[in-house]
């Protein structure tokens, strides 16, 4: 049972890891995306409105972030429903552009600040910390389906015994069956 635990907790971690080495791939590319289009919005079209262009560089960026994790990060993860993938995946970026377009707007409305370079700074900042929120969003609320198909994965739920009460797995994995009303056995 040890093995198989300690087995069970490198896959995940191994899993984990590349998750987020292909969520920084992914961002690293969405991040020039978003910070280049801004720039160029910021000293061209957008030049007044800089909070606006800020907005648009991400909404471009989280266009192509969907795509790219969809089909790659998370592709083992994807939900069966896209239209409910796709809007949790909006709502959450919708977050990640708030904190980013938020602080840029608060630098340059609540604290006065009208140098471009520190308003796109603002904005840099904004993107990281939206970054750590939208990477545990992603893994846990968007990309959140089971990987039960992968056989080193297959029994990831018992590492954090989520087992219903009265049920106890054996070496295996195997549910015995326990208390009437609790949910059925995974294969």
């Amino acid at each position: 049972m040890i093995n198989t635990l300690a087995d069970r907790v490198r896959g995940l971690a191994s899993l984990f890891w590349r998750e987020v080495a292909k969520f920084g791939a992914v961002g690293g590319v969405a991040f020039v995306i978003d910070n280049g289009l801004t720039f160029y919005l910021m000293h061209g079209p957008m030049s007044d409105s800089e909070a606006k262009a800020r907005f648009v560089g991400a909404t471009v960026a989280t266009i192509f972030s969907w795509i790219a994790n969809r089909f790659w990060t998370f592709r083992h993860r994807r939900q069966d429903n896209v239209l409910r993938e796709f809007l949790m995946f909006i709502l959450i970026n919708g977050i990640g552009i708030g904190i980013s377009t938020g602080l840029t707007a608060l630098a340059k409305y609540g604290m006065g600040i009208t140098d471009k370079n520190m308003l796109f700074s603002a904005g840099i900042v904004g993107i990281l910390v939206a970054t750590v929120v939208r990477f545990f969003a992603y893994r846990f609320l968007v990309f959140n389906k089971e990987l039960d198909d992968e056989p080193e994965f297959s029994h990831d739920y018992e590492i954090l015994d989520l087992h219903p009460a009265g049920q106890k797995a054996d070496a295996s994995g195997v549910r015995e069956p326990g208390v009437a009303g609790s949910e059925p056995d995974r294969p």
